[in-house]
């Protein structure tokens, strides 16, 4: 899926620190009792995996719910707005993962941070779930917002787990990873199958009900199995050698975290009582130019003040080059939520021998494909490197924006001739099963590749920032995609060839500008170690 796996170098063990503890003794590293691999690893597997069914069986869901009329049990919103909403939702669940890291790695500990973070996210669910027995709109937005903070806490803090199964590095952790990602998908998969029959064909609560369902099991697993698998792994954060100074820095650091709690929670209360009214296209808008231009000073200061060599500022050049076209693919890749959500709903035949299917379904499309071809992928990438062919970053990442503009390409004669009917054509399955396999194949061209760019690349001391910029480029991906994926609309219909053909186009687009930098790039990291730019 477009989520990127958060991977962080393996911390200490806690006894290593010299932190009394009376949990199990740490894992050996030479663990190899679950086929080869850690014990610990199907723990962090499966709480992954239904956290994964709960967040994509419930994402795909929100614009369908609140774009639906009051009289079929939706909030009525126009399709600009609740698309928009599902854009902010988005950003910011990526967004959170930057200070859920830091609550980790300074207050809680990974162990107290997954679990927090579990428990937060089911308990938004039950919110989301609960609103239909509501009068008001007020325990939906509290249940998003609820899932935004858990995931931040959860989402960047089991994939460091991931990382400390595995302190010696090398191929069998890159191994337990790829075993890690397919998790991901397989949760993704079952999630939007599961929540989109019960959705859209039973009611749209009983949808939420059965994503907080899959949580509350990555919960109980977690809470179940950590302490028997994962010995003290992630029990403590990390310590300054001084305890007043890491006290000093703990005790700053609930300031900010409960000061920042407490601004959510003002602007909330503020906005649940009608006091602020919320447009999400401005908010979407202004959250767009505000992370684009904390980037562009980012970037700005660390190239001017982070005291790195030549070598080290071309590298972040790179970075920067790379977090730009990401930033554009995921603007494209992330309308599936939206726009080719509702194409399915509105304008796809789904039916099948008599029977429907939920327009959630075209959802798990992508994860399947993934799961198909990631191992292929994988195989490709080696077999190119052996024989001297290897294509460099900059050149991978012009591939997936070619493939994800091939797939947006050839949904727009299927729009068009929806136009030409009048709105009274539904165009065949297969329009959206392809154009989902192109940009599948795209994603699996620059996702990974990005991820491990950002790591190969980084100045050793920025390793963990670089990552947080990884986050930040999906992050503008989710809202630019918000922002633009209402426009499918059966009233409308004009607009829809409009959106799909300015997708094709901006993707095109990057993807010259892309390969015409590729060279450069090239000369420019020539002398930087064994980087392959």
């Amino acid at each position: 899926m477009s989520a990127p796996v958060s991977e962080r170098p393996p911390r200490r063990a806690a006894q290593e620190t010299g932190v009394a503890t009376d949990s199990p003794p740490p894992l050996p590293s030479a663990d190899r009792s679950f086929f080869g691999h850690p014990r610990g690893l199907p723990t962090v597997f499966f709480t992954e995996m239904w956290e994964r069914f709960s967040y994509y069986g419930l994402r795909p869901l929100l614009i369908l719910f609140m774009s639906a009329a009051l009289a079929d049990g939706g909030f009525g919103f126009e399709r600009s707005q609740a698309s928009a909403i599902v854009g902010i939702y988005a950003a910011c669940v990526y967004l959170a993962s930057l200070p859920g890291g830091w609550v980790a790695d300074r207050l809680l500990g990974l162990r107290r941070a997954i679990m927090l973070g579990a428990v937060l996210i089911t308990c938004g669910h039950l919110s989301i779930g609960l609103s239909g027995f509501a009068v008001s709109k007020v325990p939906f937005f509290l249940g998003l917002v609820l899932i935004v903070l858990g995931t931040g806490l959860l989402k960047p803090n089991i994939s460091a787990i991931v990382g400390d199964l595995y302190p010696e590095g090398g191929a069998r952790r890159d191994a337990g990873f790829s075993i890690f990602y397919m998790g991901i998908n397989l949760g993704a998969f079952f999630g939007q199958i599961v929540t989109g029959a019960l959705g859209e064909k039973v009611g749209w609560h009983w949808g939420f009900g059965a994503a907080g369902v899959g949580m509350l099991a990555g919960l109980l697993t977690f809470a179940a199995r950590q302490r028997s698998t994962l010995g003290n792994l992630g029990t403590e954060p990390s310590r300054h050698p001084d305890p007043v100074i890491d006290a000093r820095q703990k005790s700053r650091g609930r300031m900010i975290l409960f000061g920042g709690l407490g601004v959510l929670a003002l602007v909330f209360a503020l906005a649940a009582t009608g006091a602020v009214t919320i447009d999400a296209q401005a908010i979407g808008r202004s959250m767009t130019y505000v992370l684009v231009g904390l980037a562009v000073v980012y970037f700005a200061g660390i190239y001017a003040t982070g005291n790195l060599s030549s070598d080290e500022k071309k590298r972040i050049a790179v970075i920067f080059v790379l977090f730009v076209f990401a930033s554009a693919f995921w603007g494209a890749f992330e309308q599936a939520p939206t726009s080719l959500n509702l194409f399915a709903k509105d304008f796809t035949n789904r039916t099948f021998f008599g029977w429907e299917v939920p327009a959630l379904w075209f959802q798990s499309i992508n994860s399947l494909f993934i799961i198909i071809f990631a191992p292929v992928f994988a195989a490709v990438w080696v077999g190119m490197a052996k024989r001297g062919m290897e294509l460099s970053s900059p050149s991978k990442f012009t591939l997936g924006l070619l493939l994800a503009a091939a797939g947006f390409a050839i949904m727009i004669p299927a729009a068009n001739m929806i136009v030409a009917s009048g709105g009274t054509l539904k165009v065949s399955a297969w329009w959206l099963t392809i154009s989902y396999l192109l940009q599948t194949l795209g994603e699996l061209s620059l996702s990974p590749v990005g991820l491990s760019s950002m790591t190969k690349l980084s100045p050793r001391k920025y390793v963990g920032q670089m990552m947080g910029i990884w986050f930040l480029a999906a992050s503008v991906g989710n809202l630019i995609a918000g922002l633009v994926g209402g426009s499918v609309d059966p009233e409308k219909l004009e607009q829809t060839p409009v959106l799909f053909t300015g997708t094709t186009i901006a993707l095109l687009a990057s993807a010259a500008v892309l390969g015409a930098l590729i060279i450069p790039i090239r000369r420019m990291m020539a002398n930087v170690g064994d980087v392959k730019a």
